[in-house]
């Protein structure tokens, strides 16, 4: 039985990951940080909590990743924690290059003197492209990262194929552009959008405030990148690969399609604030999956209106399950928003 170490298992392509692997016969083994309050609803919530063994773990303590590879010695690593919020990393920049850029370092370290043996999979990102001129984007296109986030998945983008090249290690970046699903947390502009519509319809809540609505995103369904993260690693040699679907569309088009399918007009409830603003954004992503669809044979089937439209479903369900008086595995307890209107409603029951 092949064993997979994935870090970051509680964020929205862990738990994915971990469903899946669970499904190909894998042993599944997942990091969390003790440090932080654990936040394993996603797990719960595709019913795979109790067959996933948890260690603790940090990508800032050379020691704790060395002591989780002797403890699992994994066949395979996928490395998914990060700081993985662009705007967040504008408030902690410091703390983002420290995780998303040195984390791996470390990762690749102690893979080389623990378990060299063991292929990597390291989470790159198409914001490391950055407001690029670029008709689409490729495996040859150049990094100009906009974010301190960006700039410190650009170092571990590179670090990775230093120690691929340097060391021989099995190191594959997959450069994933945006992957949407019911599992995406309330931060992410999509799942923001999805949670306002559900409790805009259901009467919790009267508006949404964004930033930018113009920019551009190749969005596609996370469930089925977590495939391509996959095959990356069953590719006979180490490479990497853009995952995308071709297509882009704006935060503008998201909001119309999330709106119009709950029966209502965007423009009567959204309002643009330049407090939501980033210093510096990205204008517009388009990813080409050429490679991946002529090497790897993987091409995406969610288009964009079926994949907003599923986030909305899955959002006012919730809610209107919340509402009933039902019990469920579920982030809005997370957030503080949120979390006052749950409360509210709980002190009047």
């Amino acid at each position: 039985m092949k064993k997979a170490l994935i870090t970051g298992i509680t964020g929205q392509d862990g738990a994915y990951l971990a469903d899946f692997l669970l499904k190909k016969g894998y042993r599944v083994f997942g990091t969390y940080r003790r440090l932080s309050t654990p936040n394993f609803w996603r797990l719960q919530y595709l019913n795979i909590f109790e067959q996933i063994e948890l260690l603790p773990c940090d990508l800032i303590d050379s020691y704790s990743i060395i002591e989780t590879l002797k403890t699992v010695r994994p066949d395979e690593i996928y490395n998914l924690a990060a700081q993985s919020f662009v705007g967040a990393s504008f408030e902690q920049p410091l703390a983002s290059g420290e995780v998303t850029g040195l984390g791996v370092t470390r990762m690749l370290e102690a893979i080389r003197l623990i378990t060299p043996e063991a292929r990597l999979y390291q989470a790159s990102t198409s914001e490391m492209y950055g407001d690029n001129s670029f008709p689409f984007q490729d495996e040859q296109t150049v990094f100009c990262p906009s974010s301190p986030y960006a700039a410190a998945k650009l170092y571990a983008h590179h670090v990775v194929k230093i120690y691929r090249k340097g060391y021989g290690l099995f190191a594959s970046n997959g450069i994933l552009f945006n992957h949407e699903s019911p599992l995406r947390g309330m931060e992410f502009v999509t799942r923001k959008i999805t949670n306002a519509v559900a409790k805009i319809k259901h009467g919790l809540e009267p508006s949404l405030e964004l930033g930018n609505i113009d920019s551009s995103r190749d969005w596609g369904y996370a469930p089925e990148y977590i495939e391509a993260m996959w095959l990356i690693l069953q590719h006979e040699k180490p490479e990497d690969f853009v995952i995308a679907t071709n297509t882009t569309h704006t935060v503008r088009e998201f909001l119309d399609i999330a709106f119009r399918h709950a029966g209502l007009y965007w423009q009567t409830y959204v309002k643009t604030e330049e407090r939501y603003q980033r210093p510096v954004d990205v204008s517009y992503l388009k990813g080409d999956f050429a490679k991946a669809r002529e090497i790897l044979g993987w091409e995406p089937k969610t288009e964009f209106k079926e994949l907003v439209q599923i986030m909305v479903d899955k959002d006012l369900e919730r809610w209107g399950d919340w509402l009933g008086g039902k019990h469920f595995p579920w982030d809005a307890w997370n957030y503080p928003n949120e979390k006052k209107i749950l409360s509210r409603k709980l002190k009047y029951e």
